[in-house]
């Protein structure tokens, strides 16, 4: 039997680097609007709206410009898609000058739970010069403890995101002709599209996310990429650094130099990293019990994980199950 390539390895290591990153992310659609209306528009949306909320809009037919919390103003062309991960109060208008008015102020037809219509369109005009939009809110945590949690930016925008994931374009070019068209069943269909388009987003931001922070350079040697590989899998186990380096294949002493240069930490610190980070997402999202928990990480009691966990944090496991974590 022929060993694994090292493409192979690579893969494998960037493969559950990825998973990991993208397990402990919620990203759940909480209310889909879908909008026609006739320009001029201004609408304002996200005011009052939790720290955690996100905001996904799609431009189904015609433009509008997009203006974010600091005051950025991105335009939008038909068949445009955002994910704004922190969105705060932002507005959606057709032209400079146009006065602002609140979505929750408009009259909505009910279609589903958690799926309304609004129409405010100008009868004289030809519907085929109306704005198509669909919006959702969406309940979005990265977690406190995400390594790129400090990256996040203002608005993820669909734009890269064919190049990565072929199939986009034709699930937009659906939502356009299910805004439209407004067959029976269309708001199901658009919610889980909608749902389908900002994953897609927010993994391709992750990917960017893990170029920026050094890891795609980290998955480009074969052998450290074993040893992350290894560590992902059995976070658990009672690693040493020699350990590692034999994962490697090398030297203690080039081991932790070469990890040190590609993943600006030390080999100690990835793994107390990923284990916390880990144990922060069993706590708060699985309410596994701390017990549980302390036997999956290789710890010889609650009491022990629970002194390493606030050690690392600075805060309790059981400040955690309760919320309270700390402002990113």
């Amino acid at each position: 039997m022929q060993p694994p390539s090292t493409n192979n390895i690579t893969n494998e290591a960037r493969h559950d680097m990825m998973n990991e990153l993208l397990s402990g992310v919620r990203l759940k659609g909480l209310e889909y609007r879908r909008v026609e209306i006739s320009a001029p528009f201004g609408l304002q949306f996200g005011e009052e709206s939790d720290k955690r909320l996100a905001y996904f809009h799609f431009i189904g037919q015609g433009s509008a410009f997009l203006r974010t919390r600091s005051g950025a103003v991105h335009q939008l062309a038909c068949g445009d898609a955002v994910l704004m991960p922190c969105a705060g109060t932002h507005d959606l208008y057709s032209e400079d000058g146009v006065p602002l008015v609140s979505i929750n102020a408009f009259e909505k037809v009910q279609l589903c739970d958690a799926t309304s219509e609004i129409s405010v369109c100008n009868t004289e005009i030809c519907r085929s010069k109306n704005n198509f939009i669909f919006s959702c809110a969406m309940e979005f945590d990265l977690g406190w403890l995400h390594p790129l949690a400090h990256l996040k930016p203002e608005v993820m925008h669909i734009e890269t995101v064919p190049d990565y994931d072929p199939q986009i374009p034709a699930i937009l070019d659906v939502m356009t002709k299910e805004l439209k068209a407004k067959r029976p069943g269309y708001s199901v269909i658009l919610t889980r599209l909608a749902d389908v388009v900002a994953a897609a987003i927010l993994r391709r931001w992750v990917e960017i996310g893990c170029n920026v922070c050094g890891w795609v350079e980290a998955m480009r040697d074969p052998k450290l990429a074993q040893v992350l590989s290894a560590l992902h899998h059995e976070p658990g186990r009672q690693w040493s650094v020699a350990d590692m380096a034999s994962e490697m294949g090398v030297s203690r002493s080039v081991f932790a130099e070469r990890f040190t240069e590609l993943t600006h930490s030390t080999p100690q610190q990835y793994l107390g990293n990923l284990r916390m980070r880990l144990a922060s997402q069993w706590i708060s999202q699985d309410n596994l019990s701390l017990d549980e928990i302390a036997d999956r990480l290789g710890y010889g009691s609650a009491a022990s994980f629970s002194r390493a966990f606030k050690r690392m944090t600075g805060i309790s496991p059981g400040a955690v199950r309760s919320g309270l974590l700390p402002e990113l």
